[in-house]
């Protein structure tokens, strides 16, 4: 399958922090293989959490890295909202996941008035 991911800005500023290009590529790949892999994250309006290792720390799923992401199935799309690493969060704020299904939101209109 061919898809095309999107880094978000919060994502691109970080990712460097906590993925290097290789790893980054093989979390690509997952994604490819199963585009629904993460868990669905309650009041987001659809977004997933999936787990990455994190090679800084020598983690692995369990303990390591965060993504979330939201799989735009019409559009073959990965939009790669942040990533945290377990230690610094477990799981997101009420407020968080607001802010996130506005971001969310703004992104879904925003591509559907580009498609129009």
């Amino acid at each position: 399958m061919d898809a095309l991911f999107i880094e978000l800005p919060v994502f691109a500023k970080h990712r460097s922090d906590y993925l290097d290009d290789d790893l980054f590529g093989l979390f690509q790949q997952e994604l490819l293989k199963n585009p629904e892999a993460g868990d669905l994250i309650e009041g987001t309006g659809g977004l997933r959490k999936i787990r990455v290792i994190d090679q800084r720390r020598n983690k692995g799923k369990r303990g390591g890295l965060r993504v979330i992401y939201y799989w735009w199935s019409g559009f073959n799309q990965f939009w790669l909202f942040t990533l945290y690493g377990k230690n610094e969060q477990d799981d997101l704020t009420s407020s968080q996941k607001q802010l996130l299904k506005q971001m969310l939101h703004r992104e879904i209109n925003a591509r559907i008035n580009d498609e129009t």
